[in-house]
């Protein structure tokens, strides 16, 4: 006999005959652990619903691969399949002084998304989804200018070209450090170099 009857899960028991389990429900919530006895008084499909429910808990998240300040940001793997169409910049102007960058890269695609690749203040790479900025004054300290980038970069040589691989890396307790792009012609790699972006074919 079970030890305990969910009335929701049974039909009312008469005296001296066994509880039977309506069709579809567990039928009993035991005192102790379930046993066979109480499993062969329900169907299969809700004995296992009901140990998930109760015994299962919800796998947590990876979060060894995040950057502990910016999170994981987004996934460059959206790029994949599509070719890109514009590659645009920004750069850190002070005074008579050659531009210091780029500081951000946005990397546009056909359907004119965008990935935007930066560093953090940890030194970790920032990979978000989002569309370029406005230049800004930063008054004595001078100015950041954006525009598209056609020249001295290593993604100018694959404008046009389809993406056909995106490659990550990470460090523990800083999350992304490099993200790697395969074109038809060649890579690209995006990393942080001492808190800088820097940019190189490999």
């Amino acid at each position: 006999m079970l030890k305990r009857h969910v009335s929701a899960g049974i039909e009312r028991q008469v005296p001296g005959r066994p509880a039977k389990a309506r069709r579809g429900t567990l039928g009993a919530a035991l005192d102790g652990p379930i046993t066979g006895k109480a499993l062969r008084l329900v169907p299969y499909n809700a004995v296992t619903w009901y140990i998930g429910r109760r015994y299962c808990r919800p796998m947590e998240p990876d979060k060894s691969k995040e950057c502990p300040l910016h999170g994981a940001g987004a996934s460059a793997q959206s790029l994949v399949g599509h070719r890109l169409a514009e590659v645009v910049g920004s750069w850190h102007m002070y005074g008579s002084d050659a531009p210091a960058g780029p500081l951000d890269v946005w990397l546009i695609d056909d359907r004119g998304a965008a990935i935007h690749v930066t560093t953090g203040s940890d030194w970790c790479l920032i990979v978000e989804a989002s569309m370029p900025h406005a230049g800004y004054d930063m008054g004595d300290l001078g100015r950041v200018t954006v525009g598209t980038i056609d020249e001295e970069s290593p993604f100018v040589d694959h404008v046009g070209e389809e993406v056909l691989e995106v490659r990550e890396e990470h460090a523990p307790n800083t999350g992304r450090v490099a993200l790697e792009l395969t074109f038809p012609t060649g890579r690209v790699r995006c990393d942080s170099w001492a808190g800088d972006l820097r940019l190189t074919s490999v």
